[in-house]
């Protein structure tokens, strides 16, 4: 019980507290969220997964776990979104959002700084977290759009707006330097690390603000049911998974933790930009961000014992 109040003073407490400033500055300035969110997904998160990519060193056979884990992890997801969307009678487009709140995961203003307190800024832990950040990336922007306007436009056009996010080349460009050991200009490096050190607080900030703009509604029993599935199903799939593959030590914990993480905020983003049941997303959001502070404490703690 001990460990478990330490965990949840020292980890979850302090990003909370960040997010509550982001909070109440939204409640009483009124920030414009969209800019706030282009900073993000333009210029703070490139920055740092590039930098984070370049300086830890990786195997390949480490990346083709993560990404192996990844696709069966949301594999699993999809098809359990599916059975308990019908099971409760939901109609095809709020479907589609039930199954985007339960497979996009909050990998970066949530996971990172979480990942960051856990591992004490160890660069392997991160290194884990940073590739389900990008995997995350790529797969919410891609499949997630698709998903949401599969019947209004064609898919190859949603593909194709897909290239003109810098999170993609980031993540090639840090690999690709990375491997072939490219040294980078320190007239480069330096922004490039006061890039990446802003992202983890102005990604909160951001997150809070964003839960600012959630209303309350009635009628939640879907929303209970992907919070279910998200915080708490989720996580013992990922164990499964981790145990299928052999996964041990620092690696396992990361990829059990980055599992655990509430909604993606981004799930509520494109159901916004799509009108797909928007307000229904925001709940989503709002609720399992509020409820991960004691299952991802709880997580963190299994990590520990698991693993």
């Amino acid at each position: 019980m001990t460990e478990l109040f330490t965990i949840l003073k020292d980890i979850i407490l302090p990003i909370f507290i960040i997010m509550a400033i982001g909070f109440f500055m939204q409640k009483k300035f009124d920030l414009h969220i969209p800019t706030l969110a282009k900073l993000n997904i333009y210029f703070l998160v490139p920055g740092f997964i590039f930098v984070k990519l370049y300086s830890t060193a990786f195997s390949a056979n480490l990346f083709m776990k993560i990404l192996f884990f990844f696709l069966l992890y949301v594999a699993v997801l999809y098809v359990l979104s599916i059975i308990v969307a019908k099971w409760i009678g939901l109609d095809k487009r709020k479907k589609i959002t039930f199954s985007n709140s339960v497979m996009f995961f909050n990998s970066g203003n949530y996971g990172v700084p979480v990942n960051d307190l856990v591992f004490k800024s160890d660069p392997f832990a991160m290194s884990i977290q940073v590739i389900v950040l990008t995997l995350q990336n790529i797969f919410t922007f891609s499949y997630g759009i698709f998903s949401l306007q599969s019947v209004n436009i064609g898919k190859l056009k949603a593909l194709l707006g897909y290239f003109k996010m810098p999170v993609l080349y980031a993540m090639l460009s840090g690999i690709l330097l990375n491997i072939f050991q490219v040294p980078i200009p320190n007239f480069i490096w330096v922004p490039a690390n006061y890039i990446a050190d802003a992202m983890i607080s102005l990604a909160l900030l951001t997150l809070g603000a964003q839960v600012a703009n959630i209303k309350f509604k009635s009628g939640l029993s879907s929303v209970y049911s992907s919070i279910i599935i998200r915080l708490l199903i989720g996580p013992i799939i990922a164990i499964g998974i981790i145990f299928i593959f052999g996964v041990e030590g620092i690696a396992a914990q990361a990829l059990l933790i980055a599992s655990a993480m509430p909604t993606s905020v981004n799930s509520a983003v494109i159901a916004q930009e799509y009108d797909n049941h928007p307000n229904f997303a925001a709940q989503i959001v709002l609720f399992s961000t509020l409820v991960s502070a004691f299952t991802v404490t709880i997580v963190i703690y299994l990590g520990r014992v698991l693993f």
